[in-house]
């Protein structure tokens, strides 16, 4: 196997795992350890129109393409750059007269640049796509069956002039799509709007308490420190949000990418007593607890379906009713309140009940803090909604160290040049300027903000998606 060199890292094998990467030197939180772009990427079928498919920037105004009408772009630049990538793509989509997903628009943009450049390594490529896991033998019945699909589709597809691959080939480039498809985010990080595939970020193990992060900006991804990591260390990212108890989260990564997790969290059942948390005095009997979990969970559905039918007041009145039958029995760690937390807080925000959503986000920040890794991605976009969500209450002074704390964690895991990161800048600025005034003059404060509010409606939060926050990973579920 032909292994390619790169500064920072190596390809080892890893006890148990296969291929690993480490790390050649020493690194410190917030240090980029390597930044790839895409081989091949696709925008999502439901953004074709809105999505730059160069970028992957969300713009409102966007340019199509005058062949195929499908593919858009921000600018002739964009489109120029995109050429050499849909050339095949346009011809391809004129002739088979419809566009077809997402999987088998990825599948033919790796072939076709496998049929420009061979299937061995690319340059800055540690591994050939041709030695990506592919995991085929270990799909079951149904995903054999859609796999079939996709295979019969794309041979529809596939022009019969460009180079023909076997269907073996052609199955092993769905099953990398399957387990190393990456999500990629639009410039602000807050949607998920394509997949792609990334060569080396392939070659990174899973952990469930890992020491990297990946961040998509400007383009490209990045492997990022999360604290310090020592010379020959293994380098790992999570696969998978870890909010969840371990038996769970080994149940989905089996799932998902077919392997068993045996890192130390897993293994040593870490932070499960937090996640499973109930009061300690007095502490409630197991029939109690039983009970308790059971009409979470069927609350937690009628949540889902109300907000599905974008019955926010209803979602308030599920979770207010919920919260309070849990009170006396979990602790605030539970994941089931944390839940609970998470969707009253974000709800209420957007419905603009800032008093309330406040209170219930300065909860769930707290439960957060006591589970996430100090340096972690999803901590640091909840402790800065959770900050916008206390300033526009007017608690000035919470709202102000959420914000300092946020930035702090997205300054390791996104970076200083993220759309992020730069926002979150321009607000803790903002805040520390009202916080230095309100310690001055608190009378004054509160007279200036009532006229700035009255004369300037506030940024108002987006309305709750149905969507989980983008994924690290693009599975199909």
């Amino acid at each position: 196997m032909t292994i390619g060199r790169m500064e920072n890292v190596e390809v080892f094998t890893s006890e148990g795992k296969g291929r690993g990467l480490k790390a050649t030197k020493e690194f410190w939180a917030a240090d980029v350890i390597f930044a790839e772009r895409a081989y091949s990427a696709v925008v999502f079928d439901s953004l074709v129109n809105f999505v730059c498919h160069t970028c992957f920037k969300r713009q409102e105004k966007l340019h199509r393409c005058g062949q195929c009408k499908f593919a858009h772009y921000c600018d002739r630049t964009c489109q120029k750059d995109a050429w050499l990538n849909h050339k095949n793509e346009c011809s391809a989509i004129k002739r088979y007269g419809k566009v077809p997903s997402e999987s088998i628009r990825l599948a033919a943009r790796i072939l076709w640049r496998v049929e420009r450049e061979g299937t061995g390594l690319t340059e800055g490529c540690l591994v050939a796509v041709d030695e990506l896991q592919n995991h085929v033998e270990h799909f079951g019945e149904e995903e054999q069956k859609e796999l079939r699909v996709d295979v019969d589709t794309f041979l529809q597809y596939w022009p019969p002039q460009s180079q023909q691959f076997s269907m073996q080939y052609i199955s092993h480039v769905f099953g990398v799509i399957n387990c190393n498809g990456f999500t990629l985010s639009d410039q602000r990080g807050l949607q998920a709007v394509g997949v792609g595939i990334f060569p080396n970020l392939g070659l990174v193990n899973h952990n469930c308490w890992p020491n990297c992060t990946v961040i998509f900006n400007n383009g490209k991804i990045e492997l990022r420190a999360l604290g310090k990591i020592s010379e020959g260390e293994e380098l790992t990212v999570s696969y998978i949000d870890f909010l969840n108890v371990s038996e769970e989260r080994k149940r989905q990564l089996k799932k998902q990418y077919y392997f068993d997790c045996t890192c130390e969290h897993c293994q040593k059942k870490l932070k499960d007593d937090l996640f499973l948390g109930v009061k300690d005095d007095p502490k409630p009997s197991q029939e109690v607890v039983k009970e308790m979990i059971q009409f979470s969970k069927d609350t937690l559905e009628k949540i889902d379906k109300a907000r599905s039918e974008g019955l926010y007041h209803e979602v308030v009145k599920l979770c207010r009713e919920c919260l309070q039958k849990q009170e006396p029995v979990f602790a605030d760690t539970n994941l089931y309140t944390l839940r609970l937390l998470s969707t009253v807080s974000e709800v209420l925000s957007y419905l603009q009940a800032f008093e309330e959503a406040s209170y219930y986000a300065r909860r769930m920040v707290d439960g957060y803090m006591k589970l996430y890794h100090p340096n972690n991605a999803q901590l640091g976009m909840a402790v800065m909604r959770a900050g916008l969500t206390n300033w526009h209450a007017g608690n000035i002074e919470v709202g102000h160290g959420m914000i300092c704390k946020a930035y702090a964690i997205l300054l390791v895991t996104h970076g200083p040049s993220h759309p992020i990161t730069k926002d979150l800048e321009a607000m803790r600025v903002q805040t520390e300027m009202e916080l230095r005034m309100f310690r001055q003059n608190e009378f004054m404060y509160h007279k200036m903000r009532e006229a700035a509010l009255n004369n300037q409606p506030m940024q108002v939060m987006a309305e709750p998606s149905n969507e989980p926050a983008p994924a690290l990973f693009h599975k199909k579920q």
